[in-house]
């Protein structure tokens, strides 16, 4: 897939971002995480992305990303692209880059590098290193300590042909839209929001008719009905889904720091495709939480 190519299936359609499976003792299980892919697909997102944020990058190690990644392009070639996280300072973040490339990876997502503040140069050099190691069709998220300019953007355009996409992670509607007013078509423009379907209809005005859905990890149906309505403009359809499953569902994704991955993991649980435990940092969810997210679920019916 070259990286026009990957541009193209990046504009239109449901994204997500596969949980990666761990056993208990926090080992990376593979064939769970197969079938979990293959009972995703069947659903239709249009690009899945392996080793993203959901999927825990930031507690992978180097050998285990390469399983991750490479289990998905081997259980997904020919029916849906996989794009591969990478992230870390600039050396780590090739190595991994250039990792996904090997092991098949159709495209990269290039997460934000850690622990550290950069000027907007900096943050440009390091996105440009990144996309000359490969020659894979890049998206930068622009979330944490990641905030590119517009004017940085347009710099990085002219001299990484193959970035081609742009994710929003921080919801600074000021900077998204000059940002879109910048740049134009040059970019593939993605909702990363946790929980996006919230922000949905409000990025789409915006200029951002893409978004990743964590919900599809455990709701498939559910998920491909809300972006069903949404991509049709049936409002009534997106309410009552925001009234009675994503709101109620963020009063218990809030309740702890980084539960945004902790709750997908127990939502996959609950509907029969655990995924394991997530890693520390993170915890899971407390047992009342649990329920609560159960009761949720099951009001949506079989997925």
């Amino acid at each position: 897939m070259t990286p026009q190519e990957l541009k193209h299936a990046l504009s239109s359609g449901l994204l997500s971002f596969p949980l990666t499976d761990f056993d208990a003792a926090l080992r990376f299980e593979p064939r769970g995480y197969t079938e979990r892919l293959e009972w995703l697909m069947p659903y239709g997102a249009t690009v899945l992305f392996a080793a993203g944020g959901t999927g825990e990058f930031f507690s992978l190690e180097p050998g285990e990303f390469a399983d991750v990644v490479r289990t998905a392009v081997e259980t997904c070639r020919g029916r849906v692209p996989i794009v591969a996280g990478a992230g870390g300072g600039t050396t780590l973040a090739i190595k991994y880059a250039q990792e996904a490339e090997r092991v098949g990876a159709q495209g990269l997502l290039l997460l934000p590098p850690y622990l550290t503040e950069a000027t907007q140069d900096g943050l440009v050099e390091h996105v440009a290193a990144v996309c000359a190691s490969v020659r894979l069709g890049v998206i930068v998220y622009n979330r944490g300590s990641c905030r590119l300019a517009p004017a940085s953007l347009a710099r990085l355009a002219e001299r990484c042909p193959n970035l081609i996409g742009y994710k929003d992670g921080l919801g600074d509607i000021e900077m998204m839209v000059a940002v879109r007013q910048k740049m134009g078509d040059r970019f593939a423009y993605l909702g990363g929001l946790p929980t996006a379907e919230v922000y949905a209809h409000a990025y789409k005005a915006l200029g951002v008719p893409v978004y990743s859905s964590a919900a599809f990890n455990f709701i498939p149906r559910t998920a491909m009905e809300f972006y069903n309505a949404y991509a049709a403009g049936d409002r009534v359809t997106t309410g009552r889904l925001l009234d009675q499953f994503f709101l109620p569902y963020l009063e218990i994704r809030n309740r702890g720091q980084g539960y945004a991955v902790s709750i997908v993991k127990a939502g996959a649980t609950i509907v029969g495709h655990t995924a394991g435990p997530v890693r520390p940092p993170l915890s899971d969810l407390k047992p009342a939480e649990f329920e609560q997210l159960r009761e949720l679920i099951q009001g949506l019916g079989p997925q």
